[in-house]
C-alpha cells in the first residue's frame, strides 16, 4: 500500500490524475515495455533526445488518458501493474528524469519511455507498436552465424547482474559438470535439485560444510548410499553427523557397520542409539549404558533384546527407562490396570499397547473421547474392542476404525462414517507395506474405503486386473494417484486425468510425463475447445513447426507457454513471446534456445530477466564459464 501511495503522489506532482491501477491482463505488459525501452529486441531508430508535446498527444485518448509505469514503484505483487492516468492539460507531464517511466496508449499502439542507462537517459517513442515489434522480431530472427559468434565473443562484457547469473546458471541444462563444480564456490542453491553424480560427488567432498549439506537438506535428496556415507563421515559436528545418518536411513541408504561404531563412540551417542538400522550387536551395550537416554533408546528394539536385558530394563532405576521398557513389553503382553494407572503419560500406551480384557473393555467405553480416539488406531486391540469402537457415537472415531488393517473388507464396509474426499490424503503405511503382495492388492483394490484404494493406487506396479479396476474407480483421486505412481497406468485413463490435472509438487508433469501417456494422434486436439487439450497437440510426433507457430498465437496463456518451450519455435516467435501479457509465458520464452544471440545477450544484462536468461541452453559453454568468472568476482 505504501508503494501505491508513493506512486500516486509522484504522478500527481507530474501533473497527472490517477484513474485506477490496472492489471496488465491482455495488455502489452510493463516489463516488456521496460525491456524495449532499454533497447533489447527493440525496433531500430526509436531513441530520441526528448519527447515533445506531439508525442504526448498521440499517446493520450480523447479524454487525455493513458497507462504508465514508473521505475521502482511495483504494485500488485511480483508483477508490475499499469496505472491509468489522465493528463488534464495540453502540456508535457513532468515525468522525465529520474526514476524513469514507460507509458502506453490505451489501444496499445503508442509507447513512450525514458529510462536511465550508462550514458544517461534513453528516450524512446514508438507508434504502431505491435507492427513495429513484429518487424523487429522478424529482423532479429535473421541473425547469421557470424553475427551470433560476434555477440557471444563480447559476453559478458560489463557484469550488470552477476549475482543473478550465479543464481540461475546451475539450472542451465547445457552447463557441464565441471562448470557446476566451479559454481559451488559461488552459489550453492542449485544443489537442491541437482541429480548429477559427478557434481554430487564433488559436493559431499567439498571443504565447506554449507556446500556438503545442501544436497542432503532438500525435499527429495538424490544422493546414493555411498554419497550419504561420505557426507556423514565428513561432518565434524557430532550432532549433525547423526542428523545426516537419520536422513540417510529415511531415504533408504545402507550405512556400514563401522559407521555405526563411529557414531556410537561420539558425543551424540544417545541420538545415535535411536537410529533404526543400528546392528543388533550393539544392543547389549546400549541396554547397559550409563546414560539413561541410551538405555531408553534400546527399548525401541525390544524384540531384539535377550530376556535378561529386558528384565534389567523393566527394573531400571530411571523412571523414563522403566516406562519405555514397560511400553515395549506390553506391546506383546497385555498390560494390567495397576501398570496403566502409574504411567506418567498414558497416551503412548493407548497408541501401542495391549491391555488385559477388563481394562480394554473400560477404555473403549471411556467417557473421554480423546482416549477412544487414540485407541481406535491401536494395533493391539482385540476384536471385541474394535467392534465397540466401530459403533462409537463419535464419527471421527468410527472413521479411524474403518482404516484399521485387521478388518475384513466386509467389516470395513459395515462401519458407518462420513468421508470427506477433499482434504489432501497420504498413503496408509500398512497398505504401502503390502504393495508387493499381489493378493493383498487385489483384495484392497475392491475396498469400500477410498483412502485404501488411493493407497493401493500408489503402488509402482500392479496386476492388470487391479489396474483396470482402479482406472475405472469412481473416486478421481484414485485415478490421479494411479496416474502419478503406477507404471502400469493405461493410456486412456492418463489422457482422461490430464483433462483436469497437470502435475503436483511431488509428481511434477504427471500424467503427461508418464511413459504410457499417448503421443500419436494428439494433433486432433489442436482445435479443441479446451486449451488443456490444445497443449497436447505439440506432443504428437506428426506435429510441425507450423503447429508450434499456430499455438504461439493461441488465446490461452498456458497454450502459448507450451509453444514457448518448444525447441521448434521460430526465433521471431520466441522474440515476440517475450512481449506476452503473462509473466510465465515471457519467462518460458526467455529460456527457449531459439532466441537470437543478440536478444539473449541483452536479456542477460536486464534486471528482470538475467536469472532466467542464464539458464538458456543456447549460451555456449565457454560463455557460461566467462559469466561464472564475472559472477565469482562480483562483490556479494
Amino acid at each position: 500500500m505504501q508503494h501505491r501511495e508513493e506512486l500516486h503522489e509522484l504522478l500527481a506532482r507530474a501533473g497527472l490524475t490517477v484513474v485506477e491501477d490496472v492489471r496488465p491482463g491482455s495488455l502489452f505488459p510493463p516489463e516488456a515495455g521496460w525491456r524495449v525501452a532499454r533497447g533489447i529486441a527493440a525496433p531500430d531508430g526509436v531513441a530520441l533526445q526528448a519527447l515533445d508535446a506531439a508525442w504526448w498527444r498521440r499517446l493520450c485518448d480523447p479524454d487525455g488518458e493513458f497507462l504508465v509505469a514508473v521505475l521502482g514503484h511495483r504494485i500488485g505483487g511480483n508483477d508490475s501493474w499499469w496505472t491509468r492516468v489522465r493528463n488534464a492539460g495540453s502540456g508535457v507531464p513532468e515525468l522525465t528524469g529520474d526514476p524513469g517511466f514507460v507509458a502506453l496508449s490505451l489501444d496499445g499502439q503508442v509507447l513512450l519511455a525514458a529510462v536511465p542507462g550508462a550514458g544517461g537517459h534513453r528516450v524512446t517513442a514508438l507508434d504502431r507498436l505491435p507492427e513495429r515489434l513484429e518487424e523487429a522480431a522478424e529482423a532479429a530472427g535473421l541473425e547469421t552465424e557470424v553475427e551470433r559468434a560476434e555477440v557471444w565473443a563480447a559476453v559478458p562484457g560489463r557484469p550488470a547482474w552477476p549475482l543473478h547469473w550465479a543464481e540461475g546458471i546451475g539450472s542451465n541444462p547445457a552447463a557441464p559438470d565441471e562448470l557446476l563444480i566451479r559454481l559451488m564456490d559461488v552459489e550453492v542453491g542449485f544443489l537442491h535439485g541437482c541429480d548429477r553424480p559427478a557434481v554430487l560427488d564433488a559436493a559431499v567432498a567439498h571443504p565447506d560444510p554449507r556446500v556438503r549439506s545442501r544436497p542432503a537438506d532438500t525435499f527429495r535428496p538424490k544422493l546414493t548410499s555411498d554419497q550419504w556415507v561420505r557426507l556423514v563421515r565428513a561432518e565434524p559436528s557430532p550432532n549433525r553427523r547423526v542428523l545426516w545418518a537419520e536422513h540417510a536411513c529415511v531415504w533408504g541408504a545402507e550405512l556400514p557397520g563401522d559407521l555405526y561404531d563411529d557414531l556410537l563412540a561420539g558425543q551424540s551417542r544417545a541420538q545415535a542409539a535411536e537410529l533404526p538400522g543400528l546392528p543388533a550387536q550393539h544392543l547389549p551395550g546400549l541396554a547397559a549404558d550409563a546414560d539413561p537416554r541410551v538405555r531408553a533408546a534400546a527399548c525401541a528394539r525390544w524384540e531384539d533384546l535377550a530376556a535378561p536385558l529386558r528384565e534389567r530394563l523393566l527394573a531400571d532405576t530411571d523412571d523414563a527407562v522403566r516406562t519405555a521398557a514397560l511400553l515395549a513389553h506390553h506391546t506383546g503382553l497385555p498390560m494390567p490396570r495397576e501398570v496403566f494407572a502409574v504411567l506418567p503419560d498414558p497416551r503412548r500406551a493407548l497408541e501401542q499397547c495391549r491391555f488385559v480384557p477388563e481394562l480394554e473393555e473400560e477404555l473403549v467405553r471411556d467417557g473421554d473421547a480423546e482416549v477412544r480416539r487414540v485407541l481406535a488406531a491401536n494395533p493391539g486391540l482385540v476384536a471385541h474392542g474394535v467392534a465397540v469402537l466401530a459403533e462409537d457415537p463419535q464419527d471421527d472415531i468410527r472413521a479411524a476404525v474403518a482404516l484399521r488393517p485387521d478388518l475384513t473388507e466386509e467389516q470395513r464396509a459395515a462401519v458407518r462414517h462420513d468421508f470427506d474426499p477433499t482434504p489432501m490424503s497420504r498413503t496408509l503405511p500398512w497398505v504401502e507395506g503390502l504393495h508387493g503382495d499381489v493378493d493383498a492388492m487385489r483384495r484392497l483394490a475392491a475396498s469400500s474405503h477410498p483412502l485404501i484404494r488411493r493407497s493401493v493406487a500408489r503402488a509402482r506396479h500392479l496386476p492388470p486386473d487391479v489396474v483396470e479396476r482402479l482406472a475405472r474407480d469412481g473416486d478421481r483421486v484414485v485415478r490421479l494417484f494411479l496416474a502419478e505412481s503406477c507404471e502400469d497406468a493405461p493410456a486412456e485413463m492418463l489422457l482422461e486425468v490430464w483433462r483436469w490435472w497437470d502435475g503436483s509438487f511431488s509428481h511434477p508433469d504427471r500424467p503427461r510425463s508418464h511413459p504410457n501417456f499417448p503421443r500419436a494422434g494428439l494433433l486432433r486436439y489442436i482445435a479443441d475447445p479446451s486449451g488443456r487439450m490444445r497443449r497436447l497437440a505439440l506432443d504428437d510426433p506428426e506435429s510441425t513447426p507450423a503447429h508450434v507457430a499456430h499455438l504461439a498465437r493461441d488465446p490461452e496463456a498456458e497454450v502459448r507457454r507450451r509453444a514457448a518451450e518448444d525447441p521448434r519455435l521460430s526465433p521471431a516467435d520466441a522474440v515476440q513471446l517475450l512481449n506476452d501479457p503473462e509473466a510465465h509465458v515471457r519467462g518460458t520464452a526467455v529460456r527457449n534456445p531459439r532466441l537470437p544471440a543478440q536478444v539473449l545477450a541483452g536479456l542477460l544484462h536486464d534486471r528482470d530477466t538475467a536469472c532466467a536468461a542464464v539458464t538458456n541452453p543456447a549460451i555456449p559453454v565457454s560463455v557460461l564459464h566467462r559469466i561464472l568468472t564475472a559472477a565469482a568476482a562480483a562483490p556479494r
